[in-house]
């Protein structure tokens, strides 16, 4: 291997981390191909083993290798061994177009979000609907999309703790760490129609708050296409 020394400006082991996904993401380890040892890559790098075989375990855990023992460590399939926390590796390493990652994080932001608010007006306690209705009444009636994405995303946490689903809460994390790594400014151009309406987030708060989960579901999947259908005409998939 030749030599191709990890960065300092953060911690080694994340540095090490992130080299090991954008090797597999960008398919410079193509599937079913062996990872140099340990040894190797730790002089590549020059970053001492330990870094390396702990990175190993995170990747590991990922699904972009795996470790067979007395064996090989390959790059597998990562489009059918990967999990959601990959999306972002995707996004920032390029693997993926970015907008495409976008899109289809679109796409599942809205079903989840759907889902989520159905369950919510089903589920939430009086306290977590209290603080759905809060977020809505407190989103800012203003242009600003810093200030109008901050609050949709404080009303959507609060959508999801009341759904009391575990793996959408999850879910949620890795799709805020995906949409990040896009940028900022092309989410706040895609987004505004959505984030800007103050009116339809407290139109869906009122449906919660009656337990009308069949409206509740219906209304976020409206509000939130608009999202997709912005991600989706920038992507080609119209």
């Amino acid at each position: 291997m030749d030599v191709n020394p990890i960065p300092r400006s953060t911690a080694v082991s994340d540095a090490v981390f992130a080299r090991f996904v954008e090797e597999i993401l960008t398919g410079r380890w193509p599937a079913g191909e062996p990872v140099p040892s340990e040894r190797e890559l730790a002089l590549a790098w020059q970053v001492n083993r330990h870094a390396v075989r702990e990175a190993l375990k995170r990747v590991q855990q990922a699904g972009l290798v795996r470790i067979s023992h007395g064996g090989k460590t390959r790059v597998p399939d990562w489009r059918r061994h990967a999990g959601l926390d990959v999306l972002s590796a995707l996004a920032s390493t390029g693997a993926v177009p970015p907008v495409e990652v976008l899109a289809d994080v679109a796409v599942m932001r809205r079903s989840v979000a759907a889902d989520a608010a159905r369950l919510c007006a089903q589920r939430a306690d009086e306290q977590q609907v209290a603080a759905v209705v809060a977020a809505a009444r407190a989103y800012p009636d203003s242009l600003d999309l810093a200030a109008v994405a901050a609050a949709d995303l404080e009303f959507w946490t609060a959508v999801i703790e009341g759904a009391g689903n575990l793996a959408y809460r999850l879910a949620l994390n890795t799709l805020v760490a995906a949409i990040a790594e896009v940028g900022a400014e092309t989410i706040a151009a895609l987004n505004a129609a959505e984030v800007t309406d103050r009116a339809a987030h407290l139109g869906l708060a009122e449906a919660i708050a009656a337990r009308d989960a069949e409206a509740a579901g219906r209304q976020a999947a409206e509000l939130l296409s608009r999202f997709v259908d912005a991600c989706a005409l920038r992507a080609g998939k119209e």
